[in-house]
């Protein structure tokens, strides 16, 4: 039975409240222990093609609440556990500060400041890490509505993370990003096609209908610096 929210603001936002209390992967997400629903988002994803696996290391970015690094870092436990030993590396970014989350390296800047790539590279570098497994990015640009400007701004971030991935990732390690529905959305297809053998654009269930977000992973680089 659906739980009653009251509240004296509009009509939009009780719906809105309404539609998040009742949601059952917000539920779900109270249960486990994580963070945001949107560790059911990567949890399919990784589930759907096997992302992730022991040993590995994983960047990721925009993590921030950090439900993405609660699940990798489960993952990498030998018994799925949210502390304890750990078999693999995570290293997190992100604007906005993170809550710690035991095992992971947190930096806290802009992805697209050299200065704060700069540390994400030094923090790999004293972790004795030369390339990764996995990058995953769930990082959004703040919205305008203006069509034209969004799409810039959502290419930008996608095109930092295929930099990067192209310059650390391992020959068959995977690049996950967040996309929308858009001006920007077959450009960055376009951009995965010609960077990884294999592409799958993929809408988890835990995305909520209404939203034009969906998930383009990359797997296995064409050109790798690691070869």
């Amino acid at each position: 039975m659906g739980m009653k929210v009251k509240t004296q603001s509009k009509k939009v936002n009780k719906a809105w409240l309404n539609q998040h209390v009742n949601d059952p992967y917000v539920r779900l997400a109270k249960k486990d222990g994580y963070r945001a629903r949107a560790a059911y988002k990567l949890k399919e994803i990784d589930e759907t093609l096997g992302l992730i696996h022991p040993g590995d290391v994983v960047v990721d970015l925009g993590s921030t609440p950090g439900a993405w690094s609660q699940y990798v870092r489960r993952r990498l436990s030998p018994n799925g556990a949210a502390v304890g030993e750990l078999q693999g590396q995570i290293v997190a970014l992100d604007m906005l500060p993170m809550d710690p989350v035991e095992g992971v390296h947190f930096i806290q800047g802009d992805f697209r400041d050299a200065a704060v790539l700069a540390e994400l590279e030094q923090a790999l570098t004293e972790r004795h890490v030369k390339f990764v497994d996995l990058v995953v990015s769930d990082m959004a640009p703040n919205l305008s509505g203006i069509g034209s400007a969004d799409a810039a701004l959502i290419a930008d971030l996608v095109e930092l993370a295929v930099d990067f991935a192209k310059k650390r990732l391992k020959p068959d390690g995977a690049l996950v990003v967040k996309l929308f529905h858009g001006g920007a959305y077959d450009p960055m297809v376009a951009l995965f096609r010609q960077t990884f053998k294999v592409v799958k654009s993929m809408k988890p269930k835990a995305s909520r209908d209404k939203s034009s977000e969906t998930f383009l992973v990359g797997l296995g680089l064409k050109n790798s610096a690691a070869e």
